[in-house]
């Protein structure tokens, strides 16, 4: 089974000057962007996912908007799947699972935003369907989240969350030791 790329909602709303900004995403994107460098280098499928919010008085992912638009440091190029949702999960009414399919895709390297939402909940819906994963930890955004009037902290719930899908759910990389494991894959055996 081969290797795919998937980009989870890496839009302009997200970033500085966005309508719903995130805590390193300009960081995370630049993660984001070696892995699909890699990838394109490789020749191996990528899938940008992009939300676009139909409720109306959405807050951000509006129709037609800059910010709905997937972030320049990972735009796709021809030939690069789009697929576009309205949900968090990525395979919700979409046709995601069929792409990986004809593609013989068996398993995923995940980067993406917001990593309390659409992220988890793609690649527990990922798991479902059988798929293996790796999840690029510092190639993915989150923000501060209220519970009970207390404030957690991004960073917080970006370890949380890595935790929780850590072993059960997905295998958890920095980019730099997934580029690194890769590039020692290319080498001779001697």
């Amino acid at each position: 089974m081969n290797p795919g790329l998937l980009l989870i909602d890496i839009q302009n709303d997200y970033f500085s000057g966005g309508k719903w900004e995130l805590h390193r995403a300009e960081q995370a994107a630049a993660q984001a962007s070696g892995i699909l460098d890699r990838f394109r280098s490789r020749n191996l499928p990528v899938f940008h996912i992009q939300h676009i919010n139909l409720k109306e008085g959405a807050p951000f992912f509006v129709p037609n908007t800059p910010g709905a638009e997937i972030h320049r440091q990972v735009a796709p190029v021809p030939g690069e799947t789009l697929i576009v949702k309205h949900a968090p999960d990525s395979f919700f009414q979409t046709d995601l699972h069929l792409q990986l399919e004809r593609r013989h895709i068996g398993h995923l390297v995940v980067c993406g935003m917001m990593t309390h939402m659409c992220v988890d909940t793609t690649v527990r819906a990922a798991k479902n369907y059988g798929y293996g994963i790796t999840l690029i930890e510092d190639a993915c955004a989150t923000k501060d989240l209220l519970w009970h009037g207390a404030s957690l902290a991004a960073p917080a719930v970006q370890a949380v969350f890595m935790a929780a899908l850590n072993g059960t759910f997905a295998e958890i990389s920095t980019a730099g030791t997934w580029l690194d494991r890769e590039s020692a894959t290319d080498r001779p055996n001697c």
